[in-house]
């Protein structure tokens, strides 16, 4: 009887912290939301289009996050299943998938700023919305990365499969809206390159 309260207890906070997720989903929606629409106003103007060729890690980097998405749905399937050791399997190919999403980014900067000439502080600021786009997405990327290890570290120590279970849900709806965001932003950009 008390384990059966304390479970249903566990799912009324674990249903609150889902609401916290879907509103910092659309909170995160809403800040790329601005940022294209600040890009496409300023590219408006005269003279103020990008002009610059996205460097191709870009392309990759959106493989490799689409491939990370398809691990992870492994690695929630395997959760559901009981399957502990795919599960961790398929969580550390995500993560590592998500280090390598993080690596071509960077090296996109490096791209851009050394061998295009394309910076931070560029006079035009449409070539700047390039750098801010996708350091914010860094930023979410890591987010991501802290919840698939969250998700990772249950599963190793073996915690309540209620608790597994979500901590799985949690990591793979933030992962694949990174994952749908980024795909968003690439488009966004590759259409608004020249």
């Amino acid at each position: 009887m008390m384990a059966q309260i304390q479970q249903d207890r566990d799912k009324i906070n674990l249903n609150a912290k889902r609401f916290n997720m879907w509103i910092f989903v659309f909170v995160s929606f809403m800040l790329f939301a601005a940022f294209s629409s600040g890009f496409i106003v300023y590219a408006g103007g005269k003279g103020h289009g990008l002009n610059v060729i996205l460097p191709k890690s870009f392309l990759y980097s959106t493989l490799v996050l689409v491939t990370s998405s398809i691990t992870l749905f492994a690695a929630s399937r395997a959760a559901k299943q009981l399957n502990l050791g795919m599960q961790q399997l398929m969580l550390w190919l995500t993560i590592g998938l998500g280090i390598v999403f993080f690596a071509l980014q960077v090296y996109g900067w490096y791209i851009l700023s050394y061998k295009m000439q394309v910076y931070l502080t560029d006079p035009n600021a449409s070539r700047s919305f390039v750098y801010v786009i996708t350091m914010a997405h860094l930023l979410h990327i890591i987010g991501g990365l802290i919840w698939l290890g969250s998700a990772l570290r249950g599963s190793i120590k073996s915690i309540p499969q209620v608790k597994n279970l979500y901590r799985m849900e949690m990591a793979s709806i933030f992962w694949h809206f990174l994952d749908i965001i980024w795909i968003y932003l690439y488009v966004f950009l590759l259409l608004n390159q020249i």
